[in-house]
C-alpha cells in the first residue's frame, strides 16, 4: 500500500503544480481511474488524509484535499449500509482523526481549507452510517466537545472545545443542507434513492437526537455570548478571543437557523432561545446580528399545520415590535453617518427588512381565506401594526433595502384587490389612508439618485434603477385599480407643484425636476379612463373629423392631463442645464405629440449632450404632427435649425489607418443622429407644396450648402487620390471621403421627408420640387463617377437615390444608366445581395419605366449569379452570404415577374439566357438545404405559369400576356417531376415550420398549372404522369378533383394533410 500512497500523493502534487504539461494530463488520468475505482482505493485516500507522524500530518495539504475528494466519490450516491469492516475502519479513523486534530491539535491550522472539506466529507459518512451503523454519531461528538474543567486557563475560557464546537455547527449545516434545503435538492437530479434516505435520516434525527442537538447548539451559543459579554467588558488585549467567541457565535446562530425548519417548533422555540436570539439580533458584531436575522425568518417561516399554532408562535415572538424598533434605531444612526456609507450595516438593515417581509406574508396567509374568523381578525390587526415600519423600509434611501418588503407589499395590494372585487363597497378609510401614505413613499421612490448623474453610470447602474421604476409602476397600478382618483390627484398634484415651483424660480434639485417631467410623462398610462387624441387635453372635444382643422382648440377648458402638459411648456424646463431632466422633457413631448394640435408651442435644443436623442425626437414629434404644422410654423421651424445642419465627421480613436473609412461609417457618432433632422427638414418643406416657389427656394437654400460641402470634399478626395498614386487613401486623407458619404446620405435623407411620388398622379397634386432634385441627383452621380471606387460613396449613392426616386417617380430616370454603370465599375461580393434590393426598389417605383435597364442588367447578373452558385462552399461565413444572394436574386426574379416586366426574360437580347436561367431555378427548388429558396422557386415558377403557360382558349393576350411557346412541356417534363420529388425526398421534415411554407408554395404552384391549363394538365396529372409514379387510380383521380374544386386555403389544408399522411404511412 505504502508504493500506492506514494504514486497517489505524486500524481496529486504533479496535477497541482505543472499545469499544461504532459506529466500533469498522465496524473490527471491516474486520478480519474483512482476515483472511478474508489470501492478498492478508498483505504489508500483515508491512509494519506489521517496519516500522522511526530510532527503532525504526513502528506501534504494539497493531496489530504484530493484524498477527502476520493472518500466523497466513495461515500455519494450509496444508499446502502457499508459492510462491517469497512465501517469500522472510516469510524474508528475519522474519531481518531478528530481526538487529535480537533480535540488536542490545531484543527488544520496550517491548512484550513481541509476543514470545511473534512466536515462536507464525515457528513456524506454520517449519511451513509447514521441510521443503521452509527447511532451514536452525536452521542460520540458532545463527548469529545467537553473539555476538562482543570484545563481552563482563564476564568473567560470557554468550558467546550472551540474547534470540536465548530466541527459540530459545520456537520448539523452540512446535514441539513443535504437532507431539508430544497434549494440543493433542487440543483441536482432527482433519485428516488436518495430521497427516501434524506427522509429516513431526517425521520431519526428527530426521533434520536434532535432534543441534545438543539440543547447542545444552544448552549454553546449561550456559553459562547456570556463569555463575549465578559471579554469585551474586560478589553485590553482580548482581540483575538472575542473574534475567536463572535465565530463561535455566529456559527451557533447559522447551525440553529439550519435546523428549525425541519425539527419541532417546541424544542427550538422556548422561554430561553427567544429572548437569547433578541439579544443577538442586536449584537455589535454585524456577521452575528446577519446570521441571527435569517434564523429568526426561518423560524417565523416554518410551516405548522394549524392556524392557531402559527399565530401564536407569531405572538410569542412579537417581532413587529422588535423590527420597529430597530427599523428605528438603524435609521437615526444612517443619518448620522450622511453622505459616510456603512455597507455592512445597511446590509443589517436589509436583512431587518427581510425578516418583517417573511413576518408580513405570513400574517397574510392567516388573513386569506381563513376558515377561522377569529383568527384572520387578530391576523389582520397585526398585520395592520406593521404598516408603518413597512412604509418606513419602503422609504429608504437605499434601493437595495427598499425592495426587501417588495413581496409584501405586492401581497397585501393583491389582497385589497381581491377583497374589492368581491365587494361593492368603497375602500375603507383605513386601507385608504395606508395607500395615500404608501402612494407618496412611491412616488418619491421614483426618483433617481440626487448625488449620481445618469450619464457617469454603467448599464446595469441603469438598468437596475429602471427595473426599480418598473416595479414602482406596478405598485402604482394596483393602487390605480382600487382608487383611480387618488393616484391621478397625487401624480398630478405633485407635477404641477414641482413645475409651478421651478417656474417660480424656486431652486429644486435635478432629480425632483426629473421626476415632475416623468410624471408627466406617464400620466397617459395611470389615467385609464382618459380619451385619446386631442379629447386627451381638451374637455367637452366633439368636433367632427372633417372640421377639426378650422376649430380654435384654446377656447376648449383643459383636461388633467392639458394642464400638466401646459404647465411643462410653460415652465420652460427644456432649458434646464442638465441632460437627463432635458431627455425627458423631450422624450415627453414626443410621446405626446397631439398635445401641440390643441395648443401651439415649438421644441428646440441645442445642448451637443443630449442631441444623439433629441434628434430623433425632434424628427418624431414633427412627423407625429406635421398635419397640423402651418406653413409659417414650417418656416420657422426649419430656420431655426439651420444651425444644426452642418455635416459633423468623426473619426474613430485607436484604429489601424485601413480600416479608417470602414469603422467611420460603422460609427458615425453624432451625424447617425443628425440624419433624423435632415429628415424632418424634409417633412417641414413638404408641407410648403400650397407655394411652389417658395417651397423650391427654401429646398434650394437647404441643399446648396451640402451641394457646395460635396463639390468641395470631391475635389479634396480627388487630390488625395492622385497622391495616393492609385491606392485606396489612408489618414487624415479620408476625411474628404467621409464628408462626402455624409453628404449624399443627408441629401437623400432630405428626400425622404418628402412624401412619395403617387403613381398615377391625382389631379391638382402639388408636385415636390423637381428641379432642384434633379440638381441634387446630378451631383450626386457625379461624386459617385468620381469615387466608385470607395465602398461607402457606392452604399451612400445606392441609400440616396432609392430615396429621391420616392420622391419624384420617373423623372429621375434617365440618371439610372449611368448610375448601374458606375456602382457596377466596382464591385464587391457583399454589395450583390444589397444592389439587387435596391433594383428591386427600384422596379417597384418605376414599373416598367425600367424595362430598358432591366432588359440589359439581367443577362449578365444571371450569368454571375449561376457562377456563384456552382462554386464550393469553404465555411459558415460562405454558407450565410450564399444563402443571402439567394434569397435577394429569386426576390428580385419575381418582383420583374410581379411587375409585369417579364418579357425582359424573352427579349432579344436574352432569349438565348432564358433556358439557362430556368435550370438554375429548377436546381435551386431541388436544393434540399434550404427551404425558403425552394419556395421562393416555386413561387416564381407559378408567375411564369400564370404568364407564360395560358392555354388557347384564355384571355391571356386580352390580359396582356404572351404565351412562350413550348413553356407548358418544361412544366410538364421538368417542373411537375421536380415538385413531386421534393415531396417524395427523404430529407423533407413535414413537422418543420419552413417545411409547411414550402408545402403551401408547391400546392399553389401545382394549383395554378391546373387552373391555367385547365383539362389538359388535369389530363396529364390523373392519367399520365401520376400513374407513371405508381399511384393507385382512384388516389390520383381523389387528387385532381381536389385540385379543381377546391379553392386554394382548402386545397393548400388538404395537400399538406395529405403529404404529411402519406409519409406517415410510408415510414411506418
Amino acid at each position: 500500500m505504502d508504493q500506492e500512497i506514494q504514486r497517489f500523493v505524486q500524481a496529486v502534487l504533479i496535477a497541482w503544480e505543472q499545469p499544461s504539461s504532459g506529466l500533469q494530463h498522465q496524473a490527471l488520468d491516474y486520478l480519474s481511474n483512482f476515483q472511478a475505482n474508489s470501492n478498492e482505493t478508498w483505504r489508500i485516500a483515508l491512509q494519506v488524509f489521517v496519516e500522522g507522524g511526530p510532527e503532525g500530518r504526513v502528506h501534504p495539504a494539497q493531496a489530504r484535499f484530493y484524498a477527502l475528494r476520493m472518500l466523497d466519490g466513495y461515500f455519494d450516491d450509496r444508499f446502502e449500509p457499508l459492510d462491517e469492516d469497512s465501517f469500522c475502519t472510516l469510524q474508528q479513523a475519522f474519531v481518531s482523526y478528530i481526538q487529535s486534530e480537533y480535540v488536542q491539535g490545531s484543527a488544520e491550522s496550517n491548512a484550513t481549507f481541509l476543514r470545511n472539506k473534512f466536515s462536507h466529507t464525515l457528513t456524506l459518512f454520517f449519511l451513509c452510517a447514521y441510521i443503521d451503523q452509527w447511532p451514536t454519531f452525536f452521542s460520540d461528538l458532545f463527548t469529545l466537545i467537553s473539555a476538562a474543567a482543570a484545563s481552563q486557563s482563564s476564568q473567560s475560557q470557554s468550558q467546550f472545545n472551540r474547534h470540536v464546537s465548530l466541527l459540530l455547527f459545520h456537520l448539523i449545516l452540512e446535514i441539513s443542507g443535504e437532507v431539508a434545503d430544497q434549494t440543493m435538492k433542487s440543483a441536482r437530479a432527482f433519485t428516488q434513492a436518495r430521497h427516501t434516505r434524506d427522509a429516513r435520516v431526517r425521520d431519526a434525527v428527530r426521533e434520536r437526537d434532535a432534543p441534545r442537538i438543539n440543547e447542545a447548539v444552544l448552549t454553546i451559543i449561550a456559553d459562547s455570548t456570556e463569555r463575549l459579554c465578559v471579554l469585551r467588558q474586560a478589553g485590553g488585549d482580548t482581540g483575538k478571543e472575542v473574534g475567536q467567541a463572535e465565530e463561535l457565535v455566529d456559527w451557533g446562530v447559522r447551525t440553529y437557523g439550519s435546523y428549525v425548519g425541519w425539527i419541532d417548533i417546541n424544542l427550538t422555540v422556548t422561554p430561553t432561545s427567544v429572548p437569547l436570539l433578541f439579544s443577538l439580533l442586536s449584537d455589535p458584531s454585524l456577521p452575528i446580528r446577519l446570521a441571527t436575522s435569517v434564523s429568526l425568518l426561518r423560524v417565523v417561516s416554518k410551516g405548522l399545520k394549524e392556524p392557531e399554532d402559527k399565530l401564536q408562535l407569531i405572538k410569542v415572538l412579537s417581532l413587529g415590535q422588535v423590527i420597529d424598533a430597530l427599523e428605528s434605531k438603524t435609521r437615526e444612526q444612517q443619518a448620522e453617518r450622511g453622505a459616510d456609507t456603512d455597507e455592512g450595516e445597511e446590509s443589517y438593515r436589509e436583512a431587518l427588512g427581510r425578516l418583517l417581509n417573511a413576518l408580513g406574508l405570513e400574517l397574510h396567509k392567516l388573513t386569506d381565506d381563513n376558515p377561522k374568523p377569529e383568527v384572520a381578525a387578530e391576523a389582520t390587526q397585526l398585520l395592520s401594526q406593521i404598516h408603518p415600519v413597512l412604509l418606513r423600509f419602503m422609504a429608504d434611501e437605499y434601493d437595495d433595502t427598499c425592495s426587501t418588503v417588495f413581496p409584501l407589499l405586492q401581497t397585501i395590494l393583491a389582497g385589497y384587490k381581491k377583497q374589492q372585487k368581491v365587494s361593492s363597497e368603497p375602500i375603507d378609510e383605513s386601507k385608504r389612508s395606508f395607500l395615500s401614505a404608501l402612494l407618496q413613499v412611491i412616488l418619491q421612490k421614483m426618483k433617481w439618485d440626487g448625488e449620481e448623474d445618469p450619464a457617469d453610470l454603467d448599464e446595469d447602474d441603469i438598468g437596475a434603477f429602471e427595473t426599480l421604476r418598473k416595479d414602482l409602476r406596478t405598485f402604482l397600478d394596483s393602487i390605480l385599480t382600487l382608487d383611480q382618483a387618488l393616484v391621478t390627484g397625487a401624480v398630478k398634484s405633485l407635477a404641477l407643484n414641482i413645475l409651478g415651483e421651478y417656474q417660480a424660480g424656486i431652486a429644486q434639485p435635478w432629480n425632483q425636476l426629473e421626476l415632475g417631467v416623468y410624471l408627466v410623462y406617464i400620466f397617459n398610462e395611470i389615467n385609464k379612463s382618459g380619451a385619446k387624441g386631442r379629447a386627451a387635453y381638451c374637455q367637452g372635444l366633439n368636433v367632427p373629423k372633417e372640421q377639426r382643422k378650422d376649430v380654435d382648440y384654446s377656447s376648449f377648458p383643459l383636461t388633467d392631463h392639458g394642464e400638466m402638459m401646459l404647465a411643462l411648456i410653460q415652465s420652460n424646463i427644456s432649458a434646464y442645464p442638465h441632460r437627463t431632466v432635458a431627455m425627458q422633457f423631450f422624450e415627453t413631448v414626443a410621446r405626446y405629440s397631439d398635445f401641440f394640435k390643441v395648443r401651439k408651442a415649438g421644441v428646440h435644443s441645442s445642448d451637443r449632450t443630449v442631441r444623439s436623442r433629441v434628434y430623433y425626437l425632434l424628427h418624431r414629434f414633427i412627423r407625429e404632427v406635421r398635419n397640423d404644422i402651418s406653413p409659417d410654423v414650417a418656416v420657422n421651424l426649419v430656420d431655426g435649425i439651420r444651425d444644426l445642419l452642418a455635416i459633423e465627421v468623426e473619426l474613430p480613436a485607436d484604429t489601424p489607418e485601413e480600416e479608417m473609412l470602414a469603422e467611420a461609417i460603422k460609427s458615425p457618432g453624432l451625424f447617425d443622429s443628425q440624419l433624423y433632422l435632415f429628415e424632418a427638414v424634409g417633412t417641414l418643406l413638404s408641407l410648403l407644396g400650397k407655394s411652389p416657389e417658395q417651397q423650391a427656394s427654401m429646398l434650394l437654400g437647404i441643399v446648396t450648402p451640402l451641394l457646395e460641402t460635396l463639390s468641395v470634399n470631391l475635389q479634396a478626395a480627388k487630390a488625395a487620390a492622385q497622391r495616393a498614386q492609385g491606392q485606396q487613401v489612408q489618414g487624415a486623407d479620408i476625411v474628404p471621403v467621409l464628408k462626402v458619404h455624409h453628404t449624399i446620405m443627408a441629401l437623400g435623407n432630405i428626400a425622404k421627408g418628402f412624401p412619395d411620388y403617387p403613381n398615377p398622379v391625382p389631379e391638382g397634386y402639388a408636385l415636390p420640387p423637381l428641379d432642384v432634385f434633379r440638381e441634387v441627383a446630378q451631383a450626386i452621380l457625379v461624386s459617385l463617377e468620381a469615387l466608385n471606387v470607395y465602398k461607402a460613396v457606392r452604399d451612400a449613392t445606392r441609400y440616396a437615390f432609392a430615396r429621391i426616386i420616392a420622391t419624384t417617380g420617373s423623372n429621375v430616370i434617365h440618371l439610372i444608366p449611368p448610375l448601374m454603370a458606375n456602382l457596377l465599375a466596382h464591385f464587391e461580393p457583399s454589395e450583390l445581395v444589397d444592389f439587387m434590393n435596391f433594383i428591386g426598389l427600384l422596379i417597384h417605383r418605376l414599373q416598367k419605366e425600367l424595362f430598358d435597364v432591366l432588359d440589359q442588367l439581367i443577362g449578365p447578373l444571371t450569368s454571375h449569379i449561376s457562377q456563384m452558385l456552382t462554386q464550393p462552399v469553404t465555411g459558415t461565413d460562405d454558407a450565410l452570404s450564399l444563402a443571402d444572394t439567394k434569397r435577394a436574386y429569386l426576390g428580385l426574379l419575381t418582383s420583374i415577374v410581379s411587375s409585369d416586366l417579364h418579357d425582359i426574360f424573352i427579349s432579344e437580347r436574352n432569349k438565348n439566357s432564358l433556358q439557362p436561367l430556368l435550370e438554375t431555378m429548377r436546381n435551386l427548388a431541388e436544393d434540399m438545404s434550404e427551404p425558403s429558396s425552394q419556395k421562393s422557386s416555386f413561387s416564381f415558377f407559378g408567375r411564369c405559369v400564370h404568364v407564360w403557360c395560358r392555354s388557347a382558349s384564355s384571355t391571356a393576350e386580352a390580359n396582356g400576356h404572351t404565351s412562350l411557346p413550348g413553356f407548358e412541356q418544361f412544366v410538364y417534363e421538368s417542373l411537375i417531376p421536380t415538385a413531386f420529388g421534393v415531396l417524395s425526398a427523404p430529407q423533407l421534415n413535414v413537422k418543420d415550420g419552413q417545411t409547411v411554407t414550402l408545402l403551401h408554395e408547391i400546392a399553389n404552384f401545382l394549383q395554378t398549372v391546373c387552373k391555367t391549363r385547365d383539362a389538359e394538365a388535369y389530363d396529364f396529372l390523373a392519367n399520365r404522369y401520376l400513374p407513371s409514379q405508381g399511384w393507385p387510380a382512384d388516389m390520383a383521380m381523389e387528387f385532381t378533383t381536389k385540385i379543381r374544386d377546391l379553392d386554394n386555403k382548402a386545397w393548400r389544408k388538404w395537400f399538406t394533410d395529405f403529404i404529411r399522411s402519406s409519409r406517415s404511412q410510408g415510414a411506418s
